[in-house]
């Protein structure tokens, strides 16, 4: 019996290696779960994770009467939540287990949590004390985004890319989203709406671009899957260099120029190389990563804020007189975004993780990049306001939105759409 229960205990923990995609509570959580011992009967037990799925929910149904078996029982019911923790199911942690977190790691959650406070205070910087943001010029700009990108790359390893490329329809569904339904969103508004020649244009030009950086960090707050996001935004900016200059001539008539080469060599530089240095710091120096990961998505929060503020203090005079007439309009379009990614998601049959990524990708767009191209390629200052509205629109709507998924568990039974 003990050499039979040994065999399943091995077979078992070699299997609970389970890779999600999303490395918050991995790391945080189950690094702890799978050092903790326990002693039943005056010996030392280690149970794996995955063993204490397999026996939760195996013994149920068996009429054991052993002492032996009951003790094991009852360790694995109050041991469960880990379980949950490293196959990132819900990420909830009992109240009175959470004797492993530390002062300074509760203080680093309340301040991620505080994300759209962090965006309203920036806004408002940006408006009313420009020069305090405004520092954030176009070369630190891509260094902070860099680091953006870095802070998203150590949590992740080179096997959650690979879970998700078993699936590459949900790139797809979040490629479509992304270049057909928001363009034509975007220019559906601004028609009913009647907006005025430029701010139409604007609004047009920014929801024709591609998903922006801070989408990563709020699927990462979101219990979303991060390298999903990473790749979708890889994608959608890529895809940028045709989709972006094409639906603007389609649908505003004024064909924007987008410098392919520098927006191919941006992407290399922002978004692929930062996320490979993190994975591969994630890869050969496990110990230093697990010492600093829990710092990553407060780094993220705090390098989005200013990332959005800048663009805002720049045109902060163009917007206390034309930002209150196009915040609706720019408020519409990316709810709208968030809502239609989300449901076009659960129609195609995703999980609910997959579902979260997809709607923040969505919804939030390099409104960044919006700006750039319309103060470089129409005269019109009134044209890079819908990108300026957008930034805050995205940022604030996105951060709340993951702040609220955060503290909704994903379903035990959530669907893995990675799964060879």
């Amino acid at each position: 019996m003990a050499s039979s229960m040994a065999s399943v205990s091995r077979v078992l923990n070699h299997d609970c290696r389970v890779h999600v995609g999303n490395g918050f509570y991995r790391k945080g959580y189950c690094s702890f779960a799978s050092r903790l011992q326990m002693r039943t009967d005056g010996r030392r037990m280690s149970l794996g994770c995955g063993m204490a799925m397999a026996f939760g929910e195996g013994f149920q149904g068996i009429g054991i009467a052993s002492q032996a078996v009951t003790s094991i029982a009852s360790v694995v019911k109050s041991r469960r939540f880990l379980c949950k923790a490293e196959a990132n199911l819900s990420g909830d942690v009992p109240s009175h287990e959470t004797g492993g977190v530390s002062q300074n790691e509760k203080i680093i959650e309340l301040l991620t949590t505080l994300f759209p406070l962090w965006v309203i205070l920036g806004t408002i910087i940006g408006i009313y004390k420009p020069t305090a943001v405004t520092w954030l010029e176009t070369d630190l700009f891509t260094v902070g985004l860099g680091f953006l990108m870095l802070s998203m790359g150590l949590t992740l390893t080179f096997e959650d890319f690979r879970r998700c490329l078993r699936n590459p329809w949900t790139v797809g569904v979040g490629f479509l989203a992304q270049y057909l339904i928001k363009p034509f969103l975007g220019f559906f508004i601004a028609m009913t709406l009647k907006l005025s020649a430029p701010l139409a244009t604007g609004l047009i030009l920014v929801s024709c671009c591609p998903g922006g950086q801070a989408s990563n960090v709020a699927t990462y707050i979101s219990k979303g899957n991060v390298a999903l996001s990473v790749l979708m935004t890889t994608c959608s900016t890529i895809g940028a260099i045709v989709m972006t200059p094409l639906l603007t001539k389609l649908l505003a008539g004024q064909l924007v120029p987008v410098d392919a080469a520098g927006l191919a060599i941006s992407t290399f530089q922002v978004v692929l190389v930062p996320t490979v240095v993190g994975v591969l710091s994630h890869e050969y120096f496990p110990k230093f990563t697990e010492q600093i990961i829990t710092v990553t998505p407060l780094i993220g929060v705090i390098l989005t804020t200013l990332l959005c503020a800048s663009p805002i203090g720049q045109v902060s005079e163009v917007l206390k007189s034309q930002g209150p007439r196009l915040i609706v309009p720019v408020a519409l379009l990316h709810v709208a975004a968030f809502a239609l990614g989300y449901w076009l998601s659960r129609l195609s049959s995703f999980g609910e993780s997959t579902s979260r990524t997809i709607s923040i990708e969505c919804g939030m767009q390099s409104s960044a990049l919006g700006f750039l191209l319309a103060q470089k390629h129409f005269t019109n200052p009134l044209v890079a306001v819908p990108s300026a509205v957008s930034v805050v629109c995205m940022a604030l709507g996105g951060s709340a939105l993951a702040v609220f998924w955060r503290n909704k568990p994903i379903p035990a039974n959530d669907k893995d759409d990675f799964k060879e």
